[in-house]
């Protein structure tokens, strides 16, 4: 299968994962289509693209400046008949949903029903690819963390996404839907705006101390955009993942105080590493058991943690 001329629908198609999708698959020559969040500006509606390079706005086939967690989406989606839609739409930042849980859980939990309920009505879509998050596992019980591993959220964020991830396992159960469940580990990589990586590099790109909550030895396991664009791709296109929850990441964790010291070499930053409280509701260790992954679609990571954080940097100086 190729993605050329597919009627592709993607959710946050404006953000940090999904912009990079969206570029790499009209560079596949699929029909896409966005759905964005658009802003008015002195009472005119605009749409208003962050990340999607300008090159590739005019290639876009159609483009839906809508709330994802307003029932108006569904129409949107439903008229532009996909054949595939990747569900990316999501407020992502975990302590934001500290102080705004509710806001949270109504674009992570009501913008998927919404995405559900124009997919029952899709009769001829071939797969919706949902994205859930690794933060639905909470920290690790065991070595690595498989898809079989119990669902212990310790955010509002991580508890908005196992409602998302359960309502998608629902929809596929009792409607018999082409839905695939996605459950990407931390990704990194140009574009990103918060979490540990690009907060440690504009830090350390800027002389500031660079700040670590608690003692530095949680850990993450943590993907390059390329692969994790890959990633995605794969599952999409391959017909062995249907109705099927799937992880992916590198199998590898990185120590947060071991991604302090190394962005701080090889930016020859002059900072200081400096450490504060530890943050709320931290999950201390999330490491991928992608194997599933691997089995059923062939995809392995190609970007090692060295390689990549020397092109987030390098992206990052040429701002």
């Amino acid at each position: 299968m190729t993605w050329k001329n597919k009627k592709v629908l993607i959710t946050g198609a404006d953000g940090f994962i999904a912009s990079h999708l969206t570029e790499k698959l009209i560079n596949l020559k699929a029909k896409v289509c966005v759905v964005i969040r658009g802003t008015s500006i002195n009472g005119t509606h605009k749409n208003t693209f962050k990340n999607i390079e300008k090159k590739y706005i005019s290639k876009i086939n159609k483009i839906i400046s809508c709330d994802i967690s307003s029932p108006d989406v569904i129409n949107h989606i439903i008229n532009f008949k996909p054949d595939y839609i990747f569900h990316l739409a999501a407020s992502a930042y975990v302590p934001y949903s500290f102080d705004h849980p509710i806001e949270v859980n109504q674009a992570n939990v009501l913008g998927t029903l919404n995405v559900l309920e124009a997919t029952r009505q899709l009769k001829k879509i071939k797969k919706v690819i949902c994205t859930s998050s690794s933060e639905v596992y909470g920290t690790a019980l065991t070595k690595s963390i498989s898809e079989k591993h119990p669902l212990n959220p310790t955010s509002p964020y991580a508890a908005s996404k196992v409602a998302a991830d359960r309502y998608c396992f629902s929809y596929i159960k009792t409607y018999n839907l082409p839905i695939t469940i996605i459950r990407p580990f931390n990704t990194y990589g140009p574009r990103h705006t918060y979490d540990v990586v690009p907060k440690f590099i504009k830090m350390a790109l800027n002389n500031e101390p660079i700040t670590i909550h608690g003692d530095g030895n949680q850990s993450r396991d943590l993907t390059y955009v390329s692969d994790a664009v890959d990633a995605f791709l794969k599952v999409g296109m391959s017909k062995k993942t249907l109705k099927k929850v799937v992880n992916f990441g590198t199998g590898k964790h990185q120590k947060i105080i071991f991604l302090a010291k190394t962005i701080k070499q090889l930016s020859k930053s002059k900072s200081k590493i400096i450490f504060i409280p530890a943050r709320k509701a931290e999950v201390e260790r999330l490491t991928c058991d992608a194997s599933l992954c691997k089995k059923l679609t062939g995809w392995t990571p190609k970007v090692d943690i060295i390689t990549g954080l020397k092109k987030n940097i390098e992206w990052e100086q040429k701002k």
